[in-house]
């Protein structure tokens, strides 16, 4: 493929946007309290597959209104065929099929509606009004399925899952009068949106559930300690975890018990955790907020064009954000890393 047919291409399924994806298996693991494994794996590769599906998707089903507001795009500028492109979106929903299927039938029980909702949203409902509320069920599902994939288990994930729905709708929004400008309503209520998921995200929940292997203790690698319950204790069975040598002379009663599991000392402000998921929230929030006001004073095209760019770049430490909030640290140092890396691609490809 010569270097031409390959840079249309990486236009084609905006590659650099592909970094904000992992970021949603990730934190949907974290988010039911696992560590991410090989079920995890194929749930980032199902994401990306279908990601780039609905990119290719989107283009093939816009490409008479591009030929008149983007003729430099892949399709109406004759770069990339248009039979090739919706080959290219069912082969890509197909693969992405497989792989949640090989993932498990939880995985494969939310990776289909998260294909439907693409395919729907690309061919029918991306000019109406329920447009934008398509796209962020689709990032929601997308975090669900990290969490289905990784431990069969989806209810603990969907508050984090409400949180990414809810900030992917405020880019969608503003991207409708990206080619146009328009009112700037829509990049002051994503302003505000951004505000106040930051200051959600600031209050990490208590009672985070647990897949954290039974050998994990304080130092754990995530950041979650493993404590005996309550019923362990009252019972008299072994706890999960070896007790220092003085515990093990005189075991807690259930008061005490209630004092080992109190959230005191996770919801602390001093705690790294808290620390992380405060520096990453405030990381979100200017990476957003910064172009979403510009947007605000001057809704032209390319200041709406940037908001929605900003709007898509947050994403990724809104993945990390969610995922200390959950309590794993290193998940979310990982995807954090992933922004420097869609930078500098960004550079060279559109994300829009």
């Amino acid at each position: 493929m010569s270097r031409s047919r390959s840079r249309a291409w990486a236009e084609l399924l905006r590659l650099p946007a592909l970094f904000t994806v992992p970021g949603d298996a990730l934190s949907g693991a974290a988010a039911v309290g696992a560590r991410p494994n090989s079920r995890t794996l194929l749930a980032i590769g199902s994401s990306l597959c279908l990601y780039e599906a609905g990119m290719a998707l989107n283009d093939w089903a816009d490409r008479a209104e591009d030929a008149a507001e983007r003729p430099h795009r892949p399709l109406p500028s004759g770069r990339v065929h248009p039979a090739a492109a919706f080959t290219a979106a069912c082969a890509l929903t197909g693969a992405g099929l497989a792989l949640a299927a090989r993932a498990g039938r939880p995985a494969l029980t939310v990776a289909a509606p998260l294909a439907a909702t693409v395919w729907a949203y690309d061919l029918a409902l991306k000019h109406t009004p329920c447009g934008p509320a398509a796209m962020a069920t689709a990032r929601a599902l997308d975090l669900v399925l990290g969490a289905a994939a990784t431990t069969g288990r989806t209810r603990a994930a969907l508050p984090s899952a409400a949180l990414l729905g809810t900030h992917t709708l405020a880019v969608t929004v503003v991207s409708r009068q990206e080619t146009k400008g328009g009112s700037p309503l829509a990049p002051l209520a994503a302003l505000t949106t951004t505000a106040l998921l930051s200051r959600l995200l600031a209050h990490r929940p208590t009672g985070v559930p647990s897949n954290r292997p039974s050998g994990a203790g304080p130092g754990d690698a995530d950041g979650v300690a493993t404590v005996p319950s309550r019923r362990s204790v009252m019972s008299g069975s072994p706890p999960a975890i070896a007790e220092p040598a003085a515990a093990s002379r005189e075991r807690p009663g259930p008061a005490h018990a209630r004092r080992i599991t109190s959230p005191r000392s996770a919801d602390s402000a001093w705690s790294p955790g808290r620390a992380l998921t405060t520096a990453l929230a405030a990381t979100y929030a200017a990476t957003a907020a910064r172009p979403y006001f510009h947007a605000t004073l001057n809704p032209s095209p390319p200041l709406t064009q940037r908001a929605v760019g900003g709007g898509i770049r947050a994403t990724i430490p809104l993945q990390a954000a969610l995922s200390a909030r959950s309590g794993a640290g290193l998940t979310a140092l990982l995807i954090a890393g992933l922004a420097p890396l869609g930078r500098r691609f960004g550079r060279k490809v559109s994300v829009t």
